[in-house]
């Protein structure tokens, strides 16, 4: 996607073709900070700490934390060690494991140089395919705007969508999964109009989707979180687009907390609910969302503390809670399957069940229930 003009992408080999770089999100919106990945150490603490997030694009860093391990050490004892370290940065997103396992099997059987090629070749070609599987998702999705589009009263008249959480370019490598349908109905002149959940904590609305949607000169407007029901009880809302970090077999959609209580309001008010999903998400593993997937539970700091830039320009962190209270963090919650509209996918729009999903996808599908690895996943054929 675009900044003032320049494509970019969120992660990106540097010139000597070894050493990973990426876009530093924890300092955005106030400032645009880039950052080199050396080790996996590296790559760990970037995940950890959310200097980059969003499924996709973390499953894209622990693929390039591997090559950083074998680069150094190509034994099988080096990359078990640093694939339990990456594994254990961050726990919900089912991406980090599938680009953890889609690099350890590209490297079985393989030593020395052969090795490490193979997973640089493997991770960079992880990060294509999560650009085309994007672009497909616009593609597919776009065709919801465009019928909103049609049914309105007034020609021109914006199509009004609300956003949770960042799922947008900045969380994958490039394009977004729930901002993918957005961008693609910009580029072909439909009027778009975004209202940007602040998403508390972390403020990722605010401070990243509000950014990137401006960058990109998309029109919208940030609003606190609670304000969504508001806005679709006053016909405000034409439909709400999410992303998500994990959907399990029967198609309940684990995503920022705060997720569910936006389909709660979205059910209550006819709005229509659309998660956008990539497929290396699926984990058909899972078939109970909310008793089998851990939410992560994240630093007290995220609540009690916001960060930002003072009017002479400086950037601060100040408390804002009682300095005593406690705290619960807790990252991510789970949407019901029965309040999902739709999943749009690489592979078209599905509806939200387990047959839909596995018969979108039977190779996925096929392979977990055998216990085999996750073969690689390419879009339809347009």
């Amino acid at each position: 996607m675009k900044v003032d003009g320049k494509h970019l992408r969120t992660i990106w080999l540097e010139e000597d073709g070894r050493t990973v770089g990426i876009i530093d999100q924890t300092r955005l919106p106030h400032e645009f900070v880039t950052a080199r990945l050396d080790t996996p150490e590296h790559a760990v603490t970037a995940i950890r700490s959310m200097q980059v997030r969003g499924a996709p694009l973390i499953g894209a860093t622990a693929a390039y934390g591997l090559c950083l391990a074998l680069r150094a050490d190509a034994s099988d004892a080096a990359l078990e060690r640093a694939y339990a370290a990456l594994f254990a940065a961050r726990p919900t997103a089912i991406n980090l494991k599938w680009g953890l396992d889609e690099i350890r099997g590209a490297v079985d059987g393989l030593a020395g140089a052969a090795r490490v090629a193979a997973a640089y070749a493997r991770a960079a070609a992880i990060c294509e395919e999560d650009i085309a599987i994007n672009r497909a998702i616009g593609r597919h999705g776009v065709k919801l705007i465009e019928a909103v589009a049609a049914r309105k009263k007034k020609p021109g008249q914006p199509v009004e969508i609300l956003t949770h959480c960042n799922a947008g370019w900045l969380a994958t490598v490039d394009w977004g999964t729930a901002t993918a349908p957005i961008y693609t109905a910009h580029e072909r002149g439909i009027g778009v109009h975004v209202w940007v959940d602040e998403t508390r904590p972390r403020n990722q609305g605010a401070a990243l989707t509000a950014w990137e949607l401006g960058k990109h000169g998309v029109p919208h407007t940030v609003i606190a979180d609670n304000t969504g029901g508001h806005l679709m009880q006053r016909g405000r809302v034409d439909l709400v687009l999410v992303g998500t970090d994990r959907v399990s077999a029967n198609a309940d959609v684990c995503n920022k907390i705060g997720t569910y209580l936006k389909a709660l309001a979205a059910f209550d008010n006819g709005v229509a609910f659309y998660v956008a999903l990539p497929s290396p998400t699926i984990d058909f593993s899972v078939s109970d969302a909310v008793a089998e997937v851990p939410i992560e539970e994240r630093a007290p700091e995220e609540v009690a503390t916001m960060t930002g830039r003072t009017a002479d320009g400086r950037i601060e962190t100040v408390a804002i809670i009682p300095e005593n209270s406690p705290v619960a963090n807790y990252a991510f919650d789970v949407t019901p399957a029965r309040l999902v509209t739709g999943l749009i996918t690489e592979r078209g729009v599905l509806g939200a069940t387990r047959a839909a999903l596995a018969a979108a996808f039977p190779e996925r599908a096929g392979a977990t229930r055998a216990g085999a690895p996750r073969a690689p996943v390419r879009p339809a054929a347009e």
